[in-house]
C-alpha cells in the first residue's frame, strides 16, 4: 500500500491510495494522470494535513434528526452535520465507527452511505469548465489499476 498526494486544478487537494506490486509503475501512472489533467504530484505530507481520517454515516433527507442525534452521540459520535439537501451526516473517529453504525442500525436508522474516509477540512468548489477538468482528473486517477481510493477537497457543482 502506498499513498500519493497532489494538487488538482485550482489548488484542490487530492490523496490517492494505491495497492500495487510495482511502486515505480504506480507512481508513473499517478504522476501522468496529474500532469495530463493540469494537476501536479506533491511530496509526502503536502496535502494530508488538509484532511481528517474519520467515519462518515449519511442519512437520507427526512430521517429524524432528533433520533439520529440522540443515538449517535450516546454511541460516541464526534459530530452531526445537517446538510443543505436535508440529509444528516454523522462523523465518528475511525475507532468508534463500527460501534456508532451498529447503534444507529439497532435503533432502526439505516445510513444511505457508511464509510471510513478522508474528509477535507476545506472544500474547493468547481463549476463550468473547471468542474469538467477536475472531474476528468479524478476519473483518470480512479480508473488506474493500482488505485484503491481517491480523496479530494474538490466539490463538483452540477450546472
Amino acid at each position: 500500500e502506498i499513498r500519493y498526494e497532489g494538487y488538482g486544478i485550482g489548488g484542490a487537494a487530492v490523496i490517492v491510495d494505491c495497492l500495487t506490486d510495482n511502486r515505480n509503475r504506480a507512481v508513473a501512472d499517478v504522476r501522468h494522470a496529474f500532469t495530463k489533467f493540469g494537476g501536479n504530484l506533491g511530496t509526502d505530507g503536502s496535502v494530508a494535513f488538509m484532511f481528517k481520517h474519520c467515519g462518515s454515516l449519511i442519512f437520507a433527507p427526512g430521517t429524524s434528526e432528533e433520533k439520529v442525534m440522540e443515538v449517535a452521540l450516546e454511541a460516541g459520535a464526534e459530530d452531526i452535520i445537517n446538510d443543505d439537501d436535508g440529509s444528516i451526516e454523522v462523523i465518528t473517529t475511525p475507532a468508534d465507527f463500527s460501534a456508532v453504525k451498529e447503534a444507529l442500525e439497532a435503533a432502526g436508522l439505516n445510513p444511505v452511505l457508511a464509510e471510513v474516509t478522508m474528509k477535507a477540512d476545506n472544500e474547493t468548489v468547481f463549476t463550468g469548465d473547471d468542474a469538467v477538468k477536475m472531474q476528468k482528473l479524478l476519473d483518470a486517477l480512479d480508473d488506474l489499476d493500482d488505485v484503491q481510493e481517491v480523496y479530494t477537497s474538490a466539490v463538483i457543482e452540477e450546472e
